[in-house]
């Protein structure tokens, strides 16, 4: 650098320069992120699961709708397996726009919006043909959902609820009963209804993010986990499990949520574009789950590794009447009272 240049200018050139770079870095980082002087938007999708499971389908075809029917105001960037954020840290990335779009499983929620805890319940649902009846939005349960104000307060706007089926349990050896249970220590969401539930089967648990815990399975950190059966498959953790009860004791639902403050920013029309792409989403993530969730069963048996043990009525009744009505009423306040009272009437 010439020695009679400015120190001055030297230092106002640098700093104008880094302004520039950190503007260009940030884009839109205002406004919930994704806005552009242009009148384009940028949806960044950011998922914690692989993109052949129902939840990175779906996000795949939400992309898809939103590009093929928002003209070419909208892009979706859509960022699955954690690429982008993990368990720990997507839901402040919505909250302050760095990322516009999320669909956590309900767990996620409990610090938060503890109501939606209602999804985490053990036993809510007896089959998935069951969810849609009992989680639609003119529900108590969809209400708890859709209509929940500390998520408003926070700017989440809720937009959908996404399945990915029913969860069994794993583990080293076998679990029959509840009994089986005893001792063994599980990864579970943060939620407390979910420590609760294995408490009451006289097992222990570790909140721990969904990306850490196929090592933490393989290093004996922890011993067991539930996961539906594609969650299981396509993060391999059935390799380092020789056992695996088909209980489907609970629902794993992605709740997809678009930060408000962008959603707003958007002219109606691309409003309305946008959660029409996220209903049909929902559709498809329906129709596909059942069938991706029986396929990696399927892929699990034929590894070979892993022993699939499908529990009788019976079986599961032991597994449920250690959790209901307890578990439910013990979380009544957090979740309501009125509400774990109607769904207690529907129990079979």
């Amino acid at each position: 650098m010439p020695r009679n240049r400015s120190n001055r200018t030297v230092l106002g050139t640098a700093i104008l320069l880094s302004v520039a770079l950190v503007a260009a870095a940030c884009g839109g980082a205002r406004s919930g992120g994704g806005g552009g002087e242009d009148g384009s938007y940028t949806i960044k999708f950011s998922h914690v699961v692989t993109a052949d499971t129902p939840k990175g389908q779906a996000a795949e075809k939400f992309k898809e709708l939103v590009e093929k029917n928002c003209g070419d105001q909208v892009t979706v960037e859509v960022y699955p397996n954690s690429e982008l954020y993990g368990d720990e840290d997507e839901m402040q990335a919505l909250q302050s726009g760095a990322v516009q779009m999320l669909a956590p499983a309900s767990a996620k929620f409990t610090t938060i919006a503890p109501q939606l805890q209602v999804l985490d319940l053990p036993f809510l649902f007896d089959s998935v043909e069951d969810i849609p009846e009992v989680a639609s939005p003119d529900t108590a349960v969809g209400q708890a959902i859709y209509e929940n104000d500390a998520l408003a307060k926070r700017g989440i706007k809720v937009l959908g609820l996404w399945d990915n089926g029913l969860k069994q349990l794993s583990s080293n050896q076998p679990m029959e009963k509840p009994a089986d249970l005893k001792g063994l220590r599980f990864r579970i969401q943060p939620s407390d209804v979910l420590r609760s539930q294995f408490s009451q089967w006289n097992a222990e648990t570790t909140p721990m993010a969904f990306a850490e815990v196929y090592n933490a399975l393989q290093q004996g950190v922890i011993d067991g986990q539930e996961n539906p059966y594609s969650n299981i498959e396509s993060q391999n953790m059935h390799t380092v499990q020789k056992h695996i009860t088909e209980s489907n004791h609970g629902y794993i639902g992605y709740v997809h949520t678009i930060n408000n403050e962008f959603y707003q920013s958007l002219p109606p029309e691309l409003q309305e574009c946008v959660t029409n792409a996220s209903d049909k989403a929902a559709a498809f993530n329906r129709e596909i789950a059942a069938d991706l969730n029986e396929e990696a069963k399927q892929a699990i048996r034929d590894e070979g590794s892993t022993q699939i043990t499908e529990l009788s009525d019976e079986q599961r009744r032991v597994f449920k009447d250690a959790v209901v009505p307890r578990v439910w009423q013990q979380y009544a306040d957090v979740i309501g009272q009125d509400l774990v009272n109607e769904l207690l009437k529907n129990q079979r």
